[in-house]
């Protein structure tokens, strides 16, 4: 019951936080709604045991591609959203064919190798991704109305409802992707990939579909934050930003599937509050790193661990009426 009347309390302090924030701290808000998208989809990829360094490329990809399909072809926003979406899986399964061909640590600097290909593509080509200065002018969500309801999506705390209720959405399809046969065979490929291979299960095969599903997710939260800016460019996508998403996810711990969500929180509300208030925000990329090692070697379970501590402690003792009544019953 307590975690069933959980959930529309959470609903009504999502939708209510934005009103008690100013408007800068409302873009941060939208901004963090994207990042969860994107280091959940991330966590789907880590369940087969394969850690990328191209994941934000692919983010970018998606965003590239829907400002293309709005900009130069004249696609309905939230159709050019899903194209978008689309593609960034369609590139996955392209770049799928070299890249598990390696395993590991291999796999991990060949993600980096194709992603930079893909970002140096960006740049070389003005037309049509326009070189180095990339998109600018990019369509945004047409505004509607429902009701009494006036949505303006140049508005962050319209464009927060909007972005909140898709990531919401995908967040319960990956929810369910990891609870079905499917997810519970990601895990398999991971932890017993050669009792999964010669149970009959095609280990490329599903690494691949793990590759092509985060990817999809990614280029939609992509696609997200394309028509929100409203400009992109190469270095919106670079290696920076794939360590941060790579920090989110192992502060936060890969165990659970809230685990690199609350990092990803945990993190932006650390670096808003803290670094920025007290001027270290040109630093947050060694502050990073530190957390990052003193993670690993202090908490290596991450910050979900905690949280399992928490709940555990807080679970009700039985009291001597109850044991005594159940050896009874034994």
């Amino acid at each position: 019951m307590l975690r069933l009347a959980a959930w529309p309390l959470l609903a009504l302090v999502l939708v209510a936080l934005p009103h008690g924030l100013s408007f800068s701290q409302q873009e941060i808000l939208v901004f963090l709604t994207i990042n969860v998208l994107v280091v959940a989809s991330y966590r789907l990829l880590t369940l087969t045991g394969e850690w990328s360094l191209g994941h934000v490329v692919i983010m970018g990809v998606g965003a590239y591609a829907s400002a293309l399909y709005s900009k130069k072809f004249g696609v309905w926003v939230p159709a050019s959203m899903l194209l978008g979406a689309v593609t960034a899986a369609l590139i996955a399964v392209l770049l799928s064919f070299p890249l598990f061909r390696m395993k590991g640590f291999y796999f991990l600097i060949g993600s980096f190798a194709s992603g930079e290909i893909i970002r140096l593509l960006w740049k070389r080509f003005r037309d049509p991704f326009g070189g180095p200065k990339g998109l600018k002018l990019i369509e945004g969500m047409p505004d509607f109305s429902i009701g009494i309801w006036d949505f303006q999506f140049f508005e962050p705390v319209s464009y927060y409802y909007f972005a909140g209720t898709v990531v919401a959405i995908c967040l319960w399809i990956l929810w369910r992707i990891e609870r079905s046969p499917v997810g519970l065979t990601f895990h398999a490929v991971h932890w017993q990939d050669r009792l999964a291979e010669a149970c009959g299960v095609n280990l490329r095969a599903w690494r691949t579909l793990a590759f092509t599903v985060a990817s999809g997710f990614a280029g939609l939260g992509g696609a997200l934050l394309a028509h929100y800016i409203g400009t992109i460019n190469p270095n919106s996508f670079d290696i920076e930003k794939m360590v941060f998403v790579l920090t989110w996810a192992i502060v936060g711990g890969t165990g659970t599937f809230y685990g690199p969500i609350l990092g990803c929180v945990v993190l932006t509300v650390f670096n808003e509050i803290v670094l920025r208030e007290m001027g270290f925000e040109q630093m947050r990329p060694l502050i990073y790193g530190a957390i990052l090692i003193g993670s690993i070697l202090f908490l290596p379970n991450g910050l979900e661990s905690l949280v399992q501590k928490l709940v555990g402690r807080r679970r009700r003792v039985p009291g001597p009426a109850e044991i005594v009544g159940e050896s009874a019953v034994k």
